[in-house]
Order: structure tokens, then C-alpha cells, then sequence
């Protein structure tokens, strides 16, 4: 099982999710985090520190962000690990 960083998070990236993951399995794009679903150990300590709402576990993506899922799958991989806290994007 494993998170899945969905639409909220696009054009804001608030990082306060990184800092609490235990497994440092947040990856950051240019515009949005992802979730590594082979790293989550599905711990849910990031989903209240979103200040967005923009994390929710893979069986409770809301319809309109399934696609999220497989983003964050074939995404992660490709992008940097984030463990510390940014300033958010100035659109946030």
C-alpha cells in the first residue's frame, strides 16, 4: 500500500510532509512532490501535515485525481529525494 500526492499539491509544494517521513520516500518535481509507492510504508504520518489536503492514501484517491496514482509511480523514479523543508511556491 502507499500515499499518493494528488492535485493540491500542483503550484504550491508545501514540504511539510517531508520532514515527518520516516523513509524519506518524497521526491520533488519542479511543480508538485511525489510519492515513491515502493518506498511508502504506508505510515500516513504525512497526510495531516499537509496543509492542502493533497495526500491520500492509494485506496482513497478521489475519482477526478486517479490518474495521481500512476503519476507518482512513474514519476518518483525520475526526480530527486526531498527530506527537508522548502519555502513553498510562490502560488501556494
Amino acid at each position: 500500500m502507499t500515499h499518493v500526492v494528488c492535485e493540491p499539491c500542483f503550484n504550491c509544494k508545501y514540504t511539510d510532509c517531508v520532514v515527518v517521513c520516516p523513509v524519506e520516500c518524497f521526491y520533488e518535481a519542479e511543480q508538485i512532490l511525489y510519492i515513491h509507492p515502493d518506498e511508502c510504508i504506508d505510515c500516513e504520518a504525512c497526510v495531516p501535515e499537509c496543509p492542502v489536503e493533497a495526500i491520500f492514501h492509494e485506496d482513497n484517491v478521489p475519482d477526478e485525481w486517479k490518474d495521481y496514482t500512476a503519476l507518482n509511480a512513474e514519476m518518483a523514479p525520475q526526480c530527486e529525494v526531498i527530506t527537508e523543508k522548502k519555502e513553498p511556491l510562490a502560488d501556494s
